[in-house]
């Protein structure tokens, strides 16, 4: 199997990740926002400012791909495995992620944010 360029392993990744991050945290918005909390505000501050953390990270993300001419695109997905194509320098590499292993990398990465962003915010 063709390997990916190291440099841009983790531009790929963001790229595979962090849109999968920004769908869970404006659904778990939405349902604290219907919940009923005593204290809202702080929970819906925090994942809002996490939500901008990601955003800004996927935006680097992009132009770091955008710059270098390299994409991914998700190809297939069934019960088991999530297939994405990655493109560049005229190559394209085809990858199967197990969707275990994608929930449970989401997942490490949304603690890392929220970690990141209690850290910033007052």
């Amino acid at each position: 199997m063709e390997q990916l360029p190291p440099a841009a392993a983790r531009y790929f990744e963001a790229a595979i990740y962090l849109p999968m991050l920004l769908i869970v945290l404006e659904k778990d918005y939405m349902l604290l926002e219907k919940g009923e909390f005593k204290l809202k505000g702080p929970y819906l501050h925090l994942v809002q400012k996490t939500s901008e953390l990601i955003a800004m990270d996927l935006k680097k993300a992009k132009a770091y791909l955008k710059k270098h001419d390299l994409s991914v695109v998700r190809i297939g997905r069934d019960d088991l495995f999530t297939e994405y194509q990655f493109h560049y320098v005229r190559a394209t590499v085809v990858r199967r992620y197990s969707n275990i292993r994608l929930r449970n990398q989401s997942e490490k990465l949304l603690k890392h944010y929220l970690y990141q962003t209690i850290k910033t915010v007052e």
